[in-house]
């Protein structure tokens, strides 16, 4: 017998309300385990849904967000290649580049929109944001934030540099540098002979190209004659630029622009404000060659002139000679007076 306070617990029968407790506590068990295990298998049934997912997007040929696939096209960012149908070999990096190409094949687009309106173009490069965002020609290159942003349906065109816009409709024109460039360096240049090469002229607005002398080219061609005269009034001169210009201060030869146009304005040549810029050497060398010929054709005058003038002096030097021989001769033998007889 169990004494009190000893600690030890008498047995008793289980009642009724016991074992309710029970079957109710077990009951509970069951279902907290029953809870845990749907749980597991609804995030198991969520992972391969979302990997199934994928799976039939890339099998049905829409770029996904990374990666490419099978008809060898790369999208990577929000709606790149989003509109994209059988146009392969593309690859689409920044939000919405590529966005409407459909059946354009071969093109790179690396930035936001870069090449975002083109649809069937094939093999466009495009670098920086929103570079060729409007192109939808071909074989187009654009390097710079915003270059070539204003292509449109021209081909073969090459802009590179920020806001190197490019021209709506152009085609074959290479750009390069917005008008905030002043000056410009290019190796392999300087030194360099070429033989049977052409002088390279620009124009106000940048444009390089050389002074085609063809009559392909030309329309109302007609001698010079006076025109050339001008130039017998220019005043040549010799000058240093301003050290911002040439630190060195070499000397220079030539003429002053505005002198120059004052004596004929079709011999300057004018910025993009329409400012005297410089003068056209090569036409003041055409001018003074048109003058050389028409100099060059009076001493031929005058050499004939002179040769005939000296045929006729020896001409009349050679009658002289004779009438003077003939005198001579005619005069009568003189005679000898002898003093004694």
């Amino acid at each position: 017998m169990n004494l009190p306070g000893s600690g030890a617990i008498a047995h008793r029968p289980r009642t009724y309300q016991s074992r309710k407790r029970t079957a109710v506590h077990g009951i509970l068990h069951r279902i907290t385990r029953s809870k845990a295990r749907r749980t597991v298998l609804n995030k198991t049934f969520v992972v391969m849904m979302t990997g199934l997912f994928s799976f039939v997007l890339s099998e049905a040929g829409i770029p996904p967000p990374d990666g490419g696939n099978a008809k060898g096209n790369t999208a990577e960012g929000t709606q790149a290649l989003f509109s994209n149908t059988t146009g392969n070999a593309n690859t689409a990096t920044g939000v919405g580049a590529l966005y409407k190409n459909t059946t354009g094949t071969g093109n790179t687009a690396t930035g936001m929109a870069a090449l975002g309106s083109n649809t069937t173009g094939i093999a466009n490069t495009a670098i920086g944001t929103r570079a060729l965002l409007n192109a939808t020609g071909n074989y187009n290159v654009a390097l710079g934030d915003s270059a070539g942003e204003f292509l449109s349906a021209g081909d073969n065109n090459i802009d590179i540099g920020y806001n190197v816009f490019g021209v709506k409709g152009e085609s074959n024109t290479i750009r390069i540098g917005n008008t905030d460039i002043i000056a410009t360096y290019i190796s392999g240049i300087s030194g360099q002979t070429v033989v049977g090469g052409a002088a390279v002229f620009v124009d106000s607005s940048g444009k390089l190209g050389t002074m085609s002398a063809s009559t392909r080219f030309s329309d109302e061609i007609k001698p010079m004659d006076r025109a050339s005269e001008a130039i017998l009034t220019l005043k040549p001169v010799t000058f240093r630029y301003k050290q911002e210009i040439d630190p060195r201060s070499i000397r220079q030869f030539g003429l002053i622009a505005e002198e120059v146009e004052k004596v004929d304005p079709d011999l300057v040549g004018r910025d993009e404000k329409g400012k005297v810029y410089s003068v056209r050497y090569d036409a003041v060398n055409a001018m003074l060659l048109n003058e050389f010929l028409k100099e060059h054709g009076k001493v031929e005058k005058l050499e004939k002139s002179v040769a005939r003038q000296q045929k006729q002096i020896e001409t009349l030097t050679a009658g002289l000679q004779k009438v003077s021989a003939e005198l001579e001769a005619s005069k009568p033998a003189s005679q000898v007076v002898n003093n004694n007889q």
